[in-house]
């Protein structure tokens, strides 16, 4: 698929993240410990975080390696729930209000669109699934952004 569409598919994924922030004081023990705010902005913290990394790498350090949980998760374009801690700097802390995430966001789309001009040999150091280009690195995004919109529509149930 190419960069464009991928993008266009990544930009649905934040406009379904955008309209659930309404809802991000709502929770559901049964589904997830966190509410739907903590949901949104983890998602928003790790689409940046990953953005950062791969404006910083240098593709001449780029070496492909095999990954069994990388294959697994992009085999089903799915990533099993309660299986993974996130790491630390994707965590949020502090308040999430409304306001909060909606500029969050609002940084993280002008973030996002400048993915399409980027080089495709940057790479981000994934804690899971080793080093991932970026063409891999926007399919990571999009599976990571599905896995939490559908535990926000889980707790909505």
């Amino acid at each position: 698929m190419k960069a464009k569409n991928k993008m266009k598919k990544l930009d649905r994924l934040l406009d379904q993240l955008q309209t659930k922030i309404p809802f991000s004081d709502k929770s559901n023990l049964k589904i997830s410990k966190s509410s739907i705010g903590w949901h949104i902005d983890h998602t928003l913290l790790t689409l940046a975080r990953i953005h950062y990394a791969l404006s910083n790498s240098d593709p001449k350090d780029y070496q492909w390696k095999f990954n069994f949980s990388r294959l697994f998760v992009f085999t089903l374009n799915k990533i099993p729930r309660g299986r993974a801690q996130s790491p630390g700097v994707v965590q949020p802390k502090g308040d999430i209000t409304i306001e909060s995430l909606s500029n969050h966001l609002k940084k993280t789309r002008e973030k996002m669109m400048s993915l399409d001009s980027m080089n495709r040999d940057k790479f981000v150091e994934h804690p899971y699934f080793g080093k991932l280009k970026l063409k891999q690195a926007i399919t990571f995004l999009e599976i990571h952004t599905n896995h939490h919109l559908k535990i926000i529509n889980d707790i909505l149930k």
